[in-house]
């Protein structure tokens, strides 16, 4: 059944056809009987254009009322069965089912016209007159309601498919959302961590001659560092899989101090200043503050060097945080422009999420580099 109603809806033309002489049989029996020849035929050419209707429904009407007339006139009417009216009514039909509606003014004039003339001159005959009147509005308006249907599932339907588009473009946009944070927490977890392992195994090289239990203890801070890098990109890399979703949470304001001390272990002196309390933020906030002080003693550490010192200030508010990471300069070497590199984008991304920005730049008036963000937060919300 499936097969046949996708060919049918494929070839609308048989279909209208096979109408066409499904109406013959049923009006044929009565009407043909002991006829001859020119009936025949005329009673073929008042059916034959019912094979065109959907094509060109308001033609197809005035070609098959116009036959049925002359039909009438030439060979005369016969009053068994109903024939020509099962025609007309099909074409009346088509016409309001298909055809443009400004059409139907004329086509309904063309029937109601001349059956008002006719039964009432002649009478008057009001019930068939009725009658006529009757089946000539149930027609109308069964057309226009199928029509009107027909649009409104057309409208459905497309409107399924348009909320199918969108939620494939929301859920593309979500995926590309989900790897940019992701790429973000990789540069930061392995920017941070090989800064960090760099500048302990410079010092243990240089100390390991004079002072080898020295030497031995940063090597010890080196793997322990390699190994927390390890397991934070675990940990991230198993957000792209299901059972990634049980694994520790992401570090936040909590792991700040620890932060601070790995970096202090690496040479940079560091200063942290906290004012105010944090908020009930969620999360995700506490994320984007830890992130972009891990990116910006990163950048102290790469370019300012282990001898260098870096003030970190933290200011909560009501309705946000401050993070300000100052360094001297140090024995910096050329660091990206304010708009370049991955840390200072993500960065950036991070403070754009939650409503604020980012500056980064020389300081002035002074040797070294400054890196200030401004982020809002919703009290009791979660990001």
């Amino acid at each position: 059944m499936g097969t046949l109603r996708t060919v049918l809806a494929r070839h609308p033309r048989l279909v209208d056809a096979g109408l066409a002489v499904l109406l013959a049989l049923f009006t044929g029996p009565a009407v043909l009987r002991g006829a001859g020849a020119d009936e025949w035929i005329w009673f073929v050419a008042v059916h034959a254009p019912i094979a065109w209707r959907r094509r060109w429904p308001v033609g197809v009407f005035w070609a098959v009322f116009a036959l049925a007339i002359l039909a009438g006139a030439i060979v005369g009417v016969r009053v068994e069965g109903l024939y020509p009216e099962s025609v007309v009514t099909v074409a009346v039909y088509t016409a309001a089912r298909y055809g443009p509606r400004r059409q139907l003014v004329a086509i309904v004039a063309a029937i109601e016209v001349p059956a008002l003339v006719v039964f009432v001159a002649d009478g008057p005959h009001w019930t068939a007159l009725g009658f006529v009147t009757s089946v000539l509005a149930a027609t109308v308006l069964l057309g226009i309601a199928v029509r009107t249907r027909r649009a409104y599932m057309e409208e459905l339907e497309e409107r399924a498919r348009r909320l199918e588009r969108e939620r494939d473009q929301q859920a593309q946009i979500a995926v590309a959302a989900e790897r940019a944070r992701i790429a973000r927490d990789m540069h930061d977890i392995v920017a941070h961590n090989l800064a960090v392992m760099v500048a302990l195994a410079d010092g243990a090289a240089l100390t390991a001659a004079a002072a080898p239990e020295q030497a031995a203890g940063t090597m010890h801070m080196v793997a322990a560092t390699g190994r927390e890098a390890l397991g934070e990109m675990r940990r991230v890399l198993g957000l792209l899989r299901e059972e990634g979703a049980g694994r520790a949470p992401q570090p936040g304001l909590d792991g700040i101090d620890a932060l601070v001390e790995r970096v202090r272990a690496a040479g940079v002196r560091v200063v942290l200043t906290v004012d105010g309390v944090p908020g009930e933020w969620g999360g995700g906030a506490g994320v984007a503050v830890y992130r972009i002080v891990q990116e910006a003693l990163t950048n102290t550490l790469k370019h300012a060097g282990a001898e260098a010192s870096a003030q970190v200030r933290l200011r909560y508010g009501d309705g946000g945080a401050e993070v300000e990471v100052v360094d001297d300069g140090g024995r910096r070497v050329p660091a990206p422009a304010a708009g370049g590199g991955h840390g200072l984008t993500g960065m950036a991304e991070r403070s754009a999420a939650y409503g604020g920005e980012v500056t980064a730049g020389p300081r002035e008036g002074a040797r070294g580099w400054r890196v200030h963000a401004r982020l809002r937060f919703d009290d009791g919300g979660s990001a």
